[in-house]
């Protein structure tokens, strides 16, 4: 990768984002998202992933999780590792999509400018975590991360988008997703 994951504290929360290449409206179908939400589930609960809040937007994931087998930089690059793959193959084999071509060449045209990729480029790189060394922090970022739809005029209350742990928190709604609240 072109630049590190710079997780400090190995046994933190963070706050992270990570994005499409070319912040491409990627996840507007149902089956992409449960992709993320499948994938984010298994980490979960099979690779020590402590979930805070998340929150699904077309173009890109916002974070707030924990390894508790503190190596955050490895569940990241596993994670989103799986979900390039297996998003890339659902668009491949979607019959429905109607811009599949377009989004596999813009893939494979990431993939050509980034001498660490092998084919397709479905993520970006870089991210910046920031460590929730806080309780105040980790509310400004859970506000952040829940408002973002509201933001985007997506929706008019956070609870109301499906895939955001707003849910969670405001009706206690653990059917998309269940979060780690401790």
């Amino acid at each position: 990768m072109s630049r590190k994951y710079k997780f400090a504290e190995k046994s933190g929360a963070y706050f992270i984002s990570f994005a499409v290449v070319n912040w491409i409206d990627v996840f507007t179908r149902d089956n992409y998202f449960w992709c993320i939400i499948e994938s984010l589930d298994f980490c979960r609960k099979n690779k020590g992933m402590e979930i805070y809040g998340y929150c699904i937007m077309p173009s890109h994931i916002h974070l707030i999780f924990r390894s508790s087998l503190n190596d955050p930089s490895g569940l990241i690059r596993d994670f989103k590792g799986y979900t390039s793959k297996k998003i890339v193959k659902t668009i491949e084999e979607n019959p429905q999509e109607s811009r599949k071509e377009w989004m596999l060449w813009m893939f494979e045209r990431a993939g050509k400018k980034n001498s660490n990729v092998a084919n397709r480029q479905f993520w970006q790189q870089h991210n910046n975590p920031i460590e929730i060394w806080s309780l105040n922090v980790f509310e400004q970022k859970l506000d952040y991360i829940h408002n973002n739809p509201v933001e985007t005029g997506f929706v008019t209350d956070a609870v109301d988008w499906k895939y955001s742990s707003a849910r969670n928190y405001g009706c206690d709604d653990q059917t998309v997703l269940e979060i780690d609240r401790n």
